[in-house]
């Protein structure tokens, strides 16, 4: 994700509870990049950082549907 650091307007598709978020507040970051990977579309998700994507794969509110795809595909 590029915007470390700074506030961004997400997509109301992936998140419509807030006008603004803090990616530099890490727990605002960590639960947008859960909701780009619930939520969002190929473009979004491709946008993520790979090695955050595979720390909070042991999250436990992450689908276990989802959690399994990410876990194939850091085992390649």
């Amino acid at each position: 994700m590029q915007n470390i650091g700074l506030r961004m307007k997400p997509k109301r598709y992936i998140v419509w509870s807030k006008d603004e978020i803090d990616l530099s507040d890490p727990w605002q970051r960590k639960w947008y990049i859960k909701k780009v990977l619930t939520q969002g579309r190929a473009e979004d998700i491709a946008q993520l950082d790979w090695e955050e994507v595979r720390l909070i794969l042991s999250e436990p509110d992450i689908p276990k549907d989802i959690r399994r795809l990410w876990e194939d595909y850091f085992s390649y």
